[in-house]
C-alpha cells in the first residue's frame, strides 16, 4: 500500500511539471535534495536509495504545522552551488507555505553539505519567522527510511548519550540520523499508514516529550520516525538555524564513524566563537565520557558563574552512593575523574546541582 501512494504522489508531482530536484555524489553516497525540500541518501551513483524522504517540519499548535506533504512550495529552486563555501558540494533551495496559505508562515533555506569519500552530509535548515508576530516554534524531522530501497521490518534504535537516531535491518546497510545544533527533546517512530501526514498528529508526536529508544517495524509498510528540539522564540523576521547529521555505514559502526566524522566537522565549520562564548555562560552536564565503562569515568559540566556546586552520585533505587563534589567553584568548565573500584555493576546517575538548577545524567558500570 505504502508503495503504491508513493508511486501515485511522484507521478503526479512529474506530471504538474514543476518537479525538480538536485543531487551531488561524495564517491561514498549521493545526496538528493528536491525543490520541496525531501531530502534522499542513496549509494554511489544513484543505484540504491536508503532514506525515501527527510523533510522539515515547524510547528506551532494542533492546527499549525508546517511540513512537506500540505504547505511546501518551491521559493528557490534546489540546485549545486558551483562554489561551494564549507565543503567539497553543496545544494541549496527554499520553500515557504504559500502552497497552503495556512501559518505557520515561514521560509526554510535549506543547505546540503557533502565532502570527497565522505559516506555523510551535514544538512543545515534555516527557519525564518515570516509572520507579524513572535511564534514559539517546535522544529523537527520526518523521516521515512528506505534502506536497500525495500520498506518494512526496520528497527529504530535511538541512543541517549551519542544523541544518535539508527536505522537499521538485518545485514543491510545502517542510516544514522544525529541533530548536531541542540538536543532532541522528542523522538517517535510508529508504523507508516496513508494520511498520518495532518497537524494534530504532526503535533502530538512532535510535543510528547519523549525518546524513544526502540521502535521495531512489523509490517512491509515500515516505520516513520518524527523528531522535534525544544520550542524556541521567533520574532518577526528573524530565523533559527538547525544542523542535522546524516551517515550510511555497512554497519553500526561504520554509519558511527560517519556520525562522529560529521559531528567533527560541524565543530569546527559551523560552531562560531559566539555560539562558544555563549555555551561557556550555560548550566550544562555532559554525558560522561565513557559510558559504559569498567573502572573510572569522566564527568565533565560548566558552571554560568561562580557558585555552590554539589555533585552526587546515586544508584538504580535513588539511593546515595557517594559525594563527589560540595563545595565552591568558579564560573567556566570543570571535570571529575570518577574511580569505582568499590561499586557493583549495575546503572548509576549522577546528579548536578548549582543554586537552584537541577541535572542529572545516567552512565553504566560493567564488570
Amino acid at each position: 500500500m505504502k508503495k503504491i501512494y508513493l508511486l501515485l504522489s511522484l507521478m503526479i508531482l512529474a506530471g504538474g511539471g514543476v518537479f525538480s530536484q538536485a543531487t551531488f555524489s561524495t564517491g561514498a553516497m549521493d545526496v538528493n535534495v528536491n525543490t520541496y525540500g525531501r531530502i534522499r541518501l542513496l549509494s554511489p551513483g544513484g543505484s540504491v536509495r536508503h532514506l525515501q524522504r527527510a523533510s522539515i517540519l515547524v510547528g506551532t499548535s494542533s492546527s499549525e504545522v508546517f511540513d512537506y506533504t500540505n504547505d511546501a512550495e518551491p521559493l528557490e529552486a534546489a540546485a549545486l552551488v558551483s562554489n561551494p563555501t564549507w565543503s567539497d558540494f553543496e545544494i541549496y533551495g527554499s520553500i515557504d507555505n504559500t502552497y497552503s496559505n495556512l501559518p505557520p508562515n515561514v521560509i526554510v533555506k535549506i543547505y546540503a553539505y557533502g565532502w570527497t569519500n565522505q559516506a555523510y552530509t551535514i544538512v543545515k535548515f534555516n527557519v525564518k519567522n515570516a509572520e507579524t508576530t513572535p511564534i514559539t516554534a517546535s522544529i523537527g524531522l520526518d523521516i521515512i527510511p528506505e534502506l536497500n530501497q525495500e520498506y518494512g521490518f526496520d528497527t529504530v534504535t535511538y541512543n541517549s548519550v551519542t544523541g544518535v537516531a539508527r536505522f537499521h535491518r538485518g545485514t543491510d546497510v545502517n542510516m544514522g540520523v544525529k541533530l548536531l545544533s541542540a538536543s532532541l527533546s522528542t523522538l517517535y517512530s510508529f508504523e507508516w499508514f496513508s494520511g498520518y501526514t495532518t497537524d494534530a498528529n504532526y503535533w502530538t508526536w512532535m510535543s510528547n516529550g519523549a525518546l524513544q529508544s526502540q521502535y521495531a517495524s512489523n509490517t512491509d509498510d515500515g516505520p516513520v520516525t518524527i523528531t522535534s528540539q525544544a520550542p524556541v522564540v521567533i520574532n518577526p523576521g528573524e530565523s533559527v538555524d538547525l544542523f542535522y547529521a546524516f551517515a550510511l555505514g555497512v554497519n553500526q559502526q561504520a554509519m558511527l564513524a560517519g556520525i562522529s566524522a560529521a559531528s567533527e566537522k560541524y565543530a569546527s565549520l559551523f560552531v562560531s566563537l559566539d555560539d562558544l562564548q555563549a555555551n561557556n555562560k550555560k548550566f550544562k552536564l555532559e554525558a560522561n565520557y565513557p559510558n559504559p565503562f569498567s573502572s573510572s569515568t569522566t564527568i565533565a559540566y560548566n558552571l554560568p558563574s561562580d557558585g555552590f556546586v554539589s555533585l552526587k552520585v546515586y544508584d538504580a533505587l535513588g539511593n546515595e552512593v557517594t559525594t563527589l563534589v560540595n563545595q565552591n567553584q568558579t564560573e567556566g568548565s570543570h571535570t571529575y575523574e570518577f574511580n569505582t573500584k568499590q561499586l557493583a555493576g549495575g546503572v548509576y546517575y549522577y546528579t548536578l546541582i548549582f543554586n537552584d538548577s537541577v541535572k542529572t545524567n545516567k552512565m553504566l558500570l560493567v564488570r
